[in-house]
């Protein structure tokens, strides 16, 4: 079976789900999208109300941003795989709950064992605690690295819509640190990429 056809089973069950309250207000699950041969996997914590209307994962102001984050690297968004925790909107864009995470976490660790990615990028608190499984301030850990399952490195960062609340660019703000963090992501892309090539 092709990672397609395996990722296509995945989204057919998403859109079926009613396993926690969040499917009973959605428009359209968002379950993710982007190069399935990846090495880099973004997960963000849940849909918003752009995204609920368009099934599509960050595509409102902060995914906006996110794109340009990816840009400012030369990284295209079609190039990795971008996701959420959570792939119905929870009720006026408020952040999952731990049950509602853990609910629709399988969903998830399915695709990530389609892509089979080297490297998780987290956009945000929840989503870096899911995978650490502990409470954390994002604050101290962005741009920390983590080993999980199968010798892949966690990487956190600020979610973009915590950029858009603190537009400063000096020196230490959270963009300035966001710039920091992508410039690094964006070599480990390139290794990754190498790697690959050398088998």
């Amino acid at each position: 079976m092709t990672k397609k056809e395996m990722m296509d089973i995945i989204v057919e069950r998403i859109k079926n789900c009613k396993a926690c309250p969040l499917h009973e207000n959605r428009t359209n699950v968002v379950p993710g999208e982007g190069n399935l041969d990846s090495p880099i996997m973004f997960v963000g914590e849940g849909p918003g109300e752009d995204e609920d209307l368009s099934g599509r994962p960050f595509v409102g102001r902060a995914g906006q941003l996110l794109t340009k984050i990816l840009e400012s690297v030369n990284i295209k968004r079609e190039d990795v795989y971008i996701t959420n925790i959570v792939k119905c909107r929870p009720p006026n864009n408020r952040t999952p709950t731990k049950e509602e995470a853990s609910i629709c976490s399988h969903y998830l660790f399915a695709q990530i064992e389609v892509i089979n990615p080297r490297m998780i990028v987290t956009l945000g608190k929840p989503a870096l605690e899911l995978f650490l499984g502990k409470s954390v301030a994002i604050t101290k850990v962005r741009g920390n690295e983590f080993e999980w399952k199968g010798g892949i490195i966690i990487f956190p960062m600020f979610h973009p819509s915590y950029l858009l609340r603190n537009p400063s660019k000096a020196k230490g703000s959270p963009k300035d640190l966001t710039w920091q963090d992508i410039k690094r992501v964006r070599k480990y892309y390139d290794q990754f990429l190498k790697e690959r090539e050398n088998g």
